[in-house]
């Protein structure tokens, strides 16, 4: 236990000394919802993950620690894919807690698993009322597009007729699916009023 708290402190440790002021007001500013952040970008990020051995029980204790921005996006950094369960994939999509977290997730862990687009497809069937939920689903179709366009031209189209859908983002997969099945979409499915 001793050995898991000391690998604990050191990774705190490291993250503090690479603190970038001016990055973190700038994401405070943006919203990000984590109470401390230091500010450290993604390839400070990438570069401390490499440098460790991945382990379930050390990015479950990062992803438990809500208040620090690093330790969310580490956590899928550090995660062996070959562990993750479905189930775990899933609540770590459900509550996640930003679109950056959600970003990270997807690229850095969820495309990798034999049941990405299985998830991928729930997350897009996620109520109106759960947007970071259907945000996470297209951003994981992002990650897969290249194996699933029909799904995720699906998808896209789904998500654009909404009463409040995540348009920007799922205009751009709906050209990015249309484009690599050779699938025409109409001005309405392109040209819609972009929100975040």
């Amino acid at each position: 236990m001793s050995t898991e708290f000391n690998e604990m402190q050191q990774l705190k440790r490291k993250l503090f000394a690479m603190r970038n002021g001016v990055v973190a007001d700038t994401l405070r500013k943006a919203g990000c919802p984590h109470r401390i952040v230091f500010g450290l970008n993604l390839p400070q990020l990438n570069e401390i993950a490499a440098s460790m051995i991945p382990s379930a029980d050390l990015a479950e204790r990062l992803r438990a620690d809500t208040n620090l921005r690093e330790s969310a996006l580490l956590a899928p950094m550090l995660y062996p894919v070959a562990e993750l369960t479905y189930e775990k994939a899933r609540q770590w999509a459900l509550t996640t807690m930003w679109h950056e977290d959600a970003d990270i997730l997807c690229f850095k862990l969820l495309r990798h698993t034999p049941f990405a687009g299985r998830l991928a497809a729930e997350l897009c069937a996620a109520p109106d009322s759960a947007p970071l939920a259907r945000y996470t689903g297209l951003r994981l179709y992002f990650n897969l597009v290249s194996k699933l366009p029909v799904e995720a031209l699906e998808a896209a189209r789904s998500e654009l007729q909404r009463p409040q859908p995540l348009s920007t983002l799922a205009s751009m997969l709906a050209e990015e699916a249309a484009f690599l099945t050779d699938t025409h979409i109409d001005s309405t499915e392109s040209d819609m009023p972009h929100r975040p």
